[in-house]
Protein backbone atom coordinates (compact mmCIF):
# COMPACT_ATOMS: atom_id res chain seq x y z
CA UNK A 1 0.00 0.00 0.00
CA UNK A 2 1.16 3.48 -1.14
CA UNK A 3 0.61 5.58 1.73
CA UNK A 4 2.52 8.66 0.02
CA UNK A 5 2.14 11.85 2.82
CA UNK A 6 4.41 13.63 0.24
CA UNK A 7 3.43 17.50 0.95
CA UNK A 8 1.87 16.42 4.10
CA UNK A 9 2.86 18.90 7.25
CA UNK A 10 3.60 16.60 10.51
CA UNK A 11 4.08 17.89 13.50
CA UNK A 12 5.14 14.89 16.12
CA UNK A 13 5.76 15.64 19.86
CA UNK A 14 8.08 13.96 22.18
CA UNK A 15 9.97 13.18 18.93
CA UNK A 16 13.23 12.89 20.66
CA UNK A 17 13.31 9.53 21.79
CA UNK A 18 11.42 5.72 21.66
CA UNK A 19 7.79 5.84 19.65
CA UNK A 20 7.63 9.59 18.59
CA UNK A 21 11.11 9.60 17.18
CA UNK A 22 10.85 6.44 15.25
CA UNK A 23 7.02 7.76 14.57
CA UNK A 24 9.03 11.28 12.96
CA UNK A 25 11.43 8.46 11.09
CA UNK A 26 8.77 6.56 9.33
CA UNK A 27 6.74 9.67 8.83
CA UNK A 28 10.02 10.83 7.13
CA UNK A 29 9.96 8.31 5.47
CA UNK A 30 6.80 8.21 3.55
CA UNK A 31 7.11 11.35 2.28
CA UNK A 32 6.08 13.89 5.01
CA UNK A 33 7.32 17.34 6.04
CA UNK A 34 8.45 16.89 10.06
CA UNK A 35 8.74 19.52 12.30
CA UNK A 36 9.79 17.69 16.00
CA UNK A 37 9.17 19.42 19.20
CA UNK A 38 10.64 18.45 22.48
CA UNK A 39 12.87 20.20 25.08
CA UNK A 40 15.83 19.14 24.16
CA UNK A 41 17.73 20.97 21.56
CA UNK A 42 20.47 18.84 21.44
CA UNK A 43 18.60 16.07 21.01
CA UNK A 44 16.28 17.63 18.36
CA UNK A 45 19.36 18.23 16.50
CA UNK A 46 20.58 14.67 16.39
CA UNK A 47 17.09 12.87 15.57
CA UNK A 48 16.67 16.38 12.84
CA UNK A 49 20.18 14.58 11.49
CA UNK A 50 18.67 11.40 11.32
CA UNK A 51 15.46 12.04 9.38
CA UNK A 52 15.25 10.63 5.48
CA UNK A 53 15.27 13.90 3.65
CA UNK A 54 13.80 13.93 -0.45
CA UNK A 55 13.67 17.26 -0.73
CA UNK A 56 11.91 17.90 2.25
CA UNK A 57 11.71 20.33 4.81
CA UNK A 58 12.21 19.42 7.97
CA UNK A 59 12.55 21.24 11.13
CA UNK A 60 12.34 21.85 15.38
CA UNK A 61 10.31 23.38 17.88
CA UNK A 62 11.79 23.58 21.50
CA UNK A 63 8.89 23.48 24.59
CA UNK A 64 8.54 22.33 27.41
CA UNK A 65 5.20 20.75 27.75
CA UNK A 66 5.19 21.43 31.50
CA UNK A 67 4.50 24.95 31.15
CA UNK A 68 1.27 24.66 28.50
CA UNK A 69 1.37 28.58 27.51
CA UNK A 70 4.96 28.22 26.72
CA UNK A 71 3.56 25.52 24.07
CA UNK A 72 0.98 27.90 23.03
CA UNK A 73 3.69 30.58 22.21
CA UNK A 74 5.79 28.63 20.59
CA UNK A 75 2.88 27.31 18.00
CA UNK A 76 1.71 30.67 17.53
CA UNK A 77 4.99 32.10 16.66
CA UNK A 78 5.47 29.17 14.44
CA UNK A 79 2.28 29.80 12.38
CA UNK A 80 1.10 26.03 12.59
CA UNK A 81 0.35 24.34 8.96
CA UNK A 82 0.13 21.02 9.73
CA UNK A 83 -2.03 18.11 8.33
CA UNK A 84 -0.70 15.74 10.75
CA UNK A 85 -0.74 15.72 14.47
CA UNK A 86 0.94 12.91 16.50
CA UNK A 87 0.43 13.79 20.31
CA UNK A 88 3.13 12.17 22.03
CA UNK A 89 4.25 12.77 26.06
CA UNK A 90 6.17 10.65 28.31
CA UNK A 91 3.97 9.37 30.95
CA UNK A 92 3.52 9.98 34.69
CA UNK A 93 5.66 8.01 37.54
CA UNK A 94 4.64 5.01 38.65
CA UNK A 95 3.41 4.28 42.06
CA UNK A 96 -0.55 3.34 43.48
CA UNK A 97 -2.74 5.39 42.91
CA UNK A 98 -3.71 6.13 46.69
CA UNK A 99 -0.17 7.37 47.33
CA UNK A 100 -0.20 9.73 44.72
CA UNK A 101 -0.32 13.38 45.44
CA UNK A 102 -2.85 15.71 44.33
CA UNK A 103 0.56 17.46 42.40
CA UNK A 104 0.83 14.29 40.46
CA UNK A 105 -2.58 14.42 38.56
CA UNK A 106 -2.45 17.87 38.22
CA UNK A 107 1.26 17.69 36.59
CA UNK A 108 0.26 14.49 34.50
CA UNK A 109 -3.38 16.77 33.17
CA UNK A 110 -1.47 19.67 31.84
CA UNK A 111 1.40 17.40 30.56
CA UNK A 112 -1.08 15.42 28.50
CA UNK A 113 -4.62 16.60 28.22
CA UNK A 114 -3.63 20.32 28.39
CA UNK A 115 -1.03 20.47 26.20
CA UNK A 116 -2.74 18.02 23.73
CA UNK A 117 -5.44 20.47 23.66
CA UNK A 118 -3.66 23.59 23.03
CA UNK A 119 -2.11 22.37 20.04
CA UNK A 120 -5.27 20.95 18.56
CA UNK A 121 -6.71 24.61 18.87
CA UNK A 122 -3.42 25.16 17.02
CA UNK A 123 -3.64 23.27 14.06
CA UNK A 124 -7.11 22.78 13.65
CA UNK A 125 -7.87 25.98 11.30
CA UNK A 126 -5.48 24.87 8.87
CA UNK A 127 -6.60 21.58 8.75
CA UNK A 128 -10.24 22.82 8.00
CA UNK A 129 -8.81 24.81 5.10
CA UNK A 130 -7.46 21.60 3.58
CA UNK A 131 -10.21 19.38 4.34
CA UNK A 132 -7.53 17.03 5.86
CA UNK A 133 -6.46 16.39 9.18
CA UNK A 134 -5.06 13.67 10.79
CA UNK A 135 -4.72 14.13 15.01
CA UNK A 136 -3.12 10.62 16.20
CA UNK A 137 -2.80 10.56 20.50
CA UNK A 138 -0.48 8.17 21.85
CA UNK A 139 -1.86 7.06 25.33
CA UNK A 140 -2.19 3.30 26.63
CA UNK A 141 -4.22 0.23 26.85
CA UNK A 142 -4.66 1.14 30.10
CA UNK A 143 -7.92 3.04 28.35
CA UNK A 144 -8.98 -0.31 28.22
CA UNK A 145 -7.47 -2.44 31.13
CA UNK A 146 -6.06 -0.29 33.85
CA UNK A 147 -2.51 -1.25 34.78
CA UNK A 148 -1.39 -1.90 38.29
CA UNK A 149 0.97 0.17 39.76
CA UNK A 150 0.49 3.11 37.12
CA UNK A 151 -2.57 5.33 38.84
CA UNK A 152 -1.71 8.52 37.81
CA UNK A 153 -1.11 7.21 34.63
CA UNK A 154 -4.34 5.14 34.27
CA UNK A 155 -6.36 8.10 35.10
CA UNK A 156 -4.97 10.84 32.82
CA UNK A 157 -5.27 8.33 29.85
CA UNK A 158 -8.36 7.90 30.61
CA UNK A 159 -8.77 11.29 30.49
CA UNK A 160 -7.59 12.14 26.97
CA UNK A 161 -9.34 9.11 25.67
CA UNK A 162 -12.38 10.82 26.55
CA UNK A 163 -10.95 13.91 25.08
CA UNK A 164 -10.36 12.67 21.69
CA UNK A 165 -13.51 10.59 21.11
CA UNK A 166 -15.31 14.13 21.44
CA UNK A 167 -13.05 15.32 19.35
CA UNK A 168 -13.86 13.16 16.78
CA UNK A 169 -17.21 13.59 16.76
CA UNK A 170 -16.97 17.42 16.69
CA UNK A 171 -14.47 17.42 14.05
CA UNK A 172 -14.92 14.56 11.54
CA UNK A 173 -17.36 16.31 9.12
CA UNK A 174 -14.34 18.65 8.00
CA UNK A 175 -12.34 15.79 7.08
CA UNK A 176 -10.41 15.81 10.06
CA UNK A 177 -9.87 12.32 12.29
CA UNK A 178 -9.26 11.85 16.10
CA UNK A 179 -7.65 8.71 16.73
CA UNK A 180 -5.62 6.74 19.96
CA UNK A 181 -3.47 4.61 19.57
CA UNK A 182 -2.47 2.35 22.41
CA UNK A 183 1.26 0.52 22.66
CA UNK A 184 1.26 -2.25 25.49
CA UNK A 185 5.00 -2.52 26.39
CA UNK A 186 6.97 -1.37 23.84
CA UNK A 187 11.14 -1.25 23.91
CA UNK A 188 11.90 2.24 25.10
CA UNK A 189 13.20 4.20 27.95
CA UNK A 190 10.59 4.51 29.48
CA UNK A 191 9.68 0.75 29.80
CA UNK A 192 13.00 0.47 31.34
CA UNK A 193 12.17 2.51 34.20
CA UNK A 194 9.16 0.63 34.97
CA UNK A 195 10.41 -2.77 34.93
CA UNK A 196 13.56 -1.28 36.96
CA UNK A 197 10.80 0.54 39.66
CA UNK A 198 9.11 -2.97 39.81
CA UNK A 199 12.13 -4.78 40.50
CA UNK A 200 12.97 -2.60 43.07
CA UNK A 201 9.20 -2.13 44.69
CA UNK A 202 9.41 -6.45 44.86
CA UNK A 203 12.70 -7.53 45.38
CA UNK A 204 12.82 -9.17 41.92
CA UNK A 205 15.80 -9.15 39.07
CA UNK A 206 14.97 -6.50 36.48
CA UNK A 207 15.31 -9.96 34.30
CA UNK A 208 13.03 -11.68 36.10
CA UNK A 209 10.41 -8.95 35.74
CA UNK A 210 11.00 -8.36 32.10
CA UNK A 211 10.20 -11.68 31.28
CA UNK A 212 7.06 -11.54 32.47
CA UNK A 213 6.04 -8.60 31.27
CA UNK A 214 7.16 -10.10 28.05
CA UNK A 215 4.97 -13.27 28.44
CA UNK A 216 1.75 -11.47 29.60
CA UNK A 217 0.95 -11.06 25.63
CA UNK A 218 0.36 -13.69 23.49
CA UNK A 219 3.28 -12.34 21.07
CA UNK A 220 5.79 -13.46 23.92
CA UNK A 221 7.94 -10.33 23.86
CA UNK A 222 7.99 -6.73 23.80
CA UNK A 223 7.21 -4.48 20.30
CA UNK A 224 9.69 -2.09 18.95
CA UNK A 225 9.20 1.34 18.55
CA UNK A 226 9.12 1.39 14.87
CA UNK A 227 5.96 -1.07 14.92
CA UNK A 228 3.79 1.21 16.80
CA UNK A 229 5.05 3.89 14.61
CA UNK A 230 3.64 1.74 11.77
CA UNK A 231 0.02 2.13 12.95
CA UNK A 232 -0.07 5.72 13.52
CA UNK A 233 1.73 6.35 10.19
CA UNK A 234 -1.27 4.25 8.80
CA UNK A 235 -3.74 6.38 11.04
CA UNK A 236 -2.33 9.81 9.61
CA UNK A 237 -2.60 8.75 5.62
CA UNK A 238 -5.52 9.07 3.17
CA UNK A 239 -6.14 5.71 3.61
CA UNK A 240 -7.41 5.89 6.78
CA UNK A 241 -9.60 9.02 5.96
CA UNK A 242 -13.22 6.89 7.21
CA UNK A 243 -11.24 5.67 10.82
CA UNK A 244 -11.91 8.11 13.44
CA UNK A 245 -12.88 8.23 16.82
CA UNK A 246 -10.75 4.87 17.87
CA UNK A 247 -8.26 3.04 20.36
CA UNK A 248 -5.81 1.05 18.10
CA UNK A 249 -3.84 -0.98 20.76
CA UNK A 250 -0.76 -2.40 19.38
CA UNK A 251 0.13 -4.78 22.23
CA UNK A 252 0.71 -7.99 20.75
CA UNK A 253 -2.37 -8.90 22.11
CA UNK A 254 -2.27 -8.35 25.97
CA UNK A 255 -5.11 -6.61 26.33
CA UNK A 256 -8.17 -8.98 27.60
CA UNK A 257 -10.84 -6.76 26.48
CA UNK A 258 -12.03 -6.39 22.74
Amino acid sequence: MELNLKNKNALVCGSTQGIGKATAILLAEEGANITLIARNEEKLKAVLAELPNKNQKHKYLIADFSKPEEVKQVLETASPQFHILVNNTGGPAGGPIFNAKIEEFERAFTQHLKCNHLLVQAVVPFMKTQCFGRIINIISTSVKQPLDGLGVSNTIRGAVASWSKTLANELGEFGITVNNVLPGATGTGRLKEIIQNKATRTGQSFDIVAEAMKNAAPAKRFAAPEEVAAAIVFLASESAGFINGINVPVDGGRTKSL
